[in-house]
């Protein structure tokens, strides 16, 4: 499961990537609710229904990106980079859906890591200057491309944001981003390989899925580790993320009040607030198990309905109120305040009820900290 940590230097790599961090001492032999609910029936759906299928969409929405980056990168001019954003935006909504199936194959591949690094839950969000959230290490990137030398499956902080859909953004839709691509053919070589590297992530993500399924559909327990486990804590460390990363932290939850607007989740792209709209309505569908079996008709058949209607009707007030702040999330910040309070108030609720309240009912134990302190 994820994990959280600050990655500075190689021996703090465990402890920050995402799912290589600290763990709390978790006790394994825990004992599963009695309640008669088929629970292979459920991990059969999640796995053949819901993440085999959301998978082979983010392959499909990569392939997309890569022709539309080639062609960018080739021809830069505004219509090849509105081509190239509409492919981007498709590819990154994608990944919101992909995201709450972090575990397994994914895990193993540290996919998000890789493709979305946003440096953790854990750490001290004070200097203005420093990696933290979803930046783009821009100096990182400059030279990775002036020296034509750079590994991307290094795991050091600096390298993880020069790559993934930040580094990509940078590179297409920043304000000089098509004067700087025009002719220079080691820039170009550099989008395309980030490219490349995410495109060979995710394909080899599905690829080892085939053998992982059986192992994931046979294990109905919930202890730590168990794909039951996995899917609720991914419920409630993705919503820690929209609290934290995606709106809490540039929001200044964590800064005193001090806005960081740059460190949103696509930022260059002008797309934050669609991501973060997607990332909990993605929540919501893992929860309902895509519409068949899922975590949802787990609650039900443990007599905890009225727990299963609290968290849907909280996961629709929260959708609402974020789709209610006007513009871009970036800029509602300051501009507007209030509207981004209102709908941050109402993820904590969320998150409670799914880190809290569901976990207890479910038998699982969290096994993620954050100390963002809000």
């Amino acid at each position: 499961m994820k994990k959280t940590g600050v990655l500075i230097a190689t021996c703090l790599i465990a402890a920050s990537a995402v799912f290589w961090g600290c763990r709390k001492p978790t006790d394994n032999t825990q004992t599963n609710p009695t309640d008669g609910f088929d629970k292979s029936a459920m991990l059969t759906n999640y796995a053949d229904n819901v993440i085999a299928i959301r998978y082979l969409n983010m392959r499909e929405k990569v392939a997309a990106l890569k022709s539309a980056s080639d062609s960018y990168a080739a021809t830069p001019s505004s219509a090849t980079q509105s081509a190239l954003l509409s492919a981007y935006k498709d590819a990154y909504l994608q990944y919101e859906i992909i995201a709450p199936f972090q575990f397994g194959p994914a895990e193993t591949a540290l996919l998000d890591v890789y493709l979305n690094y946003s440096g953790g839950l854990d750490y001290s969000f004070t200097t203005a200057g420093e990696l933290t959230g979803f930046s783009v290490d821009t100096a990182t990137i400059e030279s990775n491309i002036s020296s034509g030398s750079y590994n991307l499956t290094t795991v050091s902080r600096s390298n993880l944001y020069a790559q993934g859909f930040g580094a990509i953004g940078y590179l297409a839709f920043s304000s000089d981003a098509i004067s700087r691509m025009t002719g220079n053919t080691a820039r170009a070589k550099y989008l395309g390989d980030l490219v490349s590297r995410m495109k060979d992530l995710v394909d080899g993500v599905i690829n080892n899925w085939t053998a992982y399924r059986t192992t994931f559909v046979g294990n109905t327990q919930t202890n730590v580790g168990s794909p039951i486990g996995n899917i609720v804590n991914q419920l409630a460390y993705q919503l820690d993320m929209v609290k934290g990363p995606r709106i809490g932290w540039p929001f200044g939850k964590q800064s005193n009040g001090t806005v960081f607007a740059t460190k949103c989740e696509g930022y260059y792209a002008g797309i934050s607030k669609e991501l973060a709209e997607m990332s909990i309505a993605a929540l919501k569908d893992s929860y309902t198990g895509g519409g068949g079996l899922g975590i949802d008709d787990y609650l039900v058949s443990l007599k905890q309905d009225a727990l299963n209607t609290d968290v849907l009707a909280q996961f629709d007030m929260t959708i609402a109120k974020v789709k209610a702040i006007p513009g871009s999330l970036s800029a509602a910040f300051t501009a507007n305040p209030t509207e981004v309070d209102a709908a941050y108030k109402e993820i904590q609720k969320l998150l409670t009820l799914l880190k809290t309240d569901v976990a207890s009912a479910t038998a699982v134990q969290i096994t993620f900290t954050d100390n963002d302190g809000d």
